[in-house]
Formats: C-alpha cells, structure tokens, sequence
C-alpha cells in the first residue's frame, strides 16, 4: 500500500513496522516474537500424546488486489513474497497455519529420551519395562541363514 513515494506499508496488523524508530524493538527477539501455538501431537516412537509449544516467524507483505483485471504480467521476485487482500479485510488464517506447520518438529517426540514400543510386546517402554528379548531374527532371512552355512 503506498501511503506517498517513499512510504510503503508492508504490515496490517497490530505491531511494529520496520522504520528507524522501531529498530531498537525489532533487534530484541522476544518483542519480535508475538505468535505463540500449542500444538497436541502424537509421539514417533511411544504413541503417547502430547503438546508442543511453538513459535512461528512470520514475515509477510500485504496489498490490495488490484481493481480490474489487468494484462498478464511476469511475476517478479518481490511478488512471490507478497499476498493479496480484498474489500479492505485480511484473513490471516492460512497464513498462520502454514507457518505454524512449518515451526513443528520434522519428528514429532514427546521427549529426547523416549524409549518407544517394544517391537515384540508393543508395549510403551517409557511406562513398563519388559522382558521380551531384544533382537528377534526376520523370519524372511531363515532360508539365506541356511544357506550361508551350507557354502562355509
């Protein structure tokens, strides 16, 4: 949105713009930080349940849509970084889901630690430890087993 030739308004929403006055706020990361998510998610090796806090980086530039249906035009690299919005409101929702998305663990784990499922008994190890053994051999392998000591 252009305000006069040398001003350009890249937020619509409540927060600090980036200008001279503000870059003492905008250096400290915890005014920066203003979105804050608490995803429930399910543990990649237990099962269990459990809750992330995360806080995703927003960084977005907003413009009115333009009025009238113009010629097609090659995108620029400051268009692919720029988003639309139409009769003067902004719907931030896709925006913050996708961002929030990207903030998540690639591996979601309830804890560094965690122990995982026994693979013979299914059990949580985390809760029970049991006494299952350890290392089961595939039973797709027994016919090369054979094999291998049949050629020593």
């Amino acid at each position: 949105m252009e305000l006069a030739p040398a001003v350009r308004v890249n937020a619509i929403a409540p927060g600090y713009v980036d200008t001279p006055l503000a870059a003492g706020a905008l250096a400290d990361e915890q005014t920066r930080r203003k979105i804050e998510a608490r995803v429930p998610l399910t543990c990649g090796r237990c099962l269990e349940p459990y809750t992330v806090t995360v806080h995703p980086s927003v960084d977005a530039r907003f413009v009115p849509a333009p009025a009238t249906r113009g010629e097609e035009r090659e995108l620029g690299a400051d268009d692919l970084e720029t988003d639309v919005y139409q009769h003067g409101q902004l719907d931030l929702t896709a925006l913050l889901e996708t961002e929030t998305n990207l903030a998540l663990p690639m591996k979601p784990l309830c804890g560094e630690g965690c122990r995982g499922l026994c693979p013979v008994c299914g059990g949580n190890r985390n809760v029970t430890a049991c006494a299952c053994e350890t290392h089961v051999p595939d039973p797709r392998w027994a016919a090369l087993k054979g094999w291998a000591e049949r050629t020593r």
